[in-house]
């Protein structure tokens, strides 16, 4: 394993808490046995990654621990919505098993099956999306959403590269428009495809968005 996957793995694990020092680029040369130099990439691929903050004279500072921290330029929506005071809180549905064999997507990442998991997400305790989960069969869903979807992944050994997403509309079924305390007219659905490290899908999912309540927002760091 890599300096930096070591290094990330330790953040990421709360090994090193956010607003905590990293060791100095000579203690983790010691400690790892490379040159300098490697060490000096591997903190500066973490810093592009936005896991940590080189601060001249003070070291080098974790300040995100979230193990799809900087895949896009992206604000976290969560983040977003709590800078305006607002809170958002996940609620499971239900989780079942899935048959693939019929999807045209999830039965060429997933022919054995997959899991679906269903959740509301809630705005001061207002309904505000339903999502659609499918992972792979071998993830072990917790009973309590302590932690997000990705997180529960990543302490599991999946490692996330990249994620695509993609917008339309859908008219929900009378169910998910009476979880989302909607009508059964069309509203905003992003779909969004997520890769590991060897560029396999490894979850799929569909959100229903009442875009009355809140728009759909992203934030770029440039």
């Amino acid at each position: 394993m890599q300096v930096q996957e070591i290094l990330k793995n330790r953040i990421i694990n709360g090994n090193y808490p956010i607003g905590s020092l990293i060791p100095s680029e000579p203690e983790l040369k010691q400690e790892f046995d490379v040159s300098i130099i490697t060490v000096r990439r591997a903190v500066e691929e973490l810093a592009l990654q936005g896991y940590v903050e080189k601060r001249s004279g003070v070291g080098t500072t974790v300040i995100s621990n979230n193990p799809v921290s900087k895949l896009s330029k992206g604000q976290r929506f969560s983040e977003y919505l709590s800078e305006r005071g607002l809170q958002l809180r996940k609620q499971i549905i239900s989780v079942s098993e899935y048959d693939t064999k019929d999807h045209e997507i999830l039965s060429l990442a997933f022919p054995k099956g997959a899991t679906r998991i269903e959740r509301i997400y809630m705005i001061d305790e207002d309904p505000y999306i339903h999502f659609r989960h499918y992972v792979s069969k071998d993830i072990v869903i917790p009973e309590k959403d302590e932690l997000s979807l990705y997180e529960t992944m990543y302490s599991q050994g999946v490692k996330f590269q990249r994620f695509k997403d993609e917008f339309g509309i859908e008219t929900p079924d009378k169910r998910i428009a009476e979880l989302l305390q909607v009508e059964e007219k069309p509203h905003l659905r992003r779909s969004r495809f997520s890769y590991d490290i060897n560029d396999n899908l490894i979850e799929y999912s569909i959100g229903i968005y009442d875009t009355k309540l809140h728009k759909y927002v992203v934030n770029f760091d440039l």
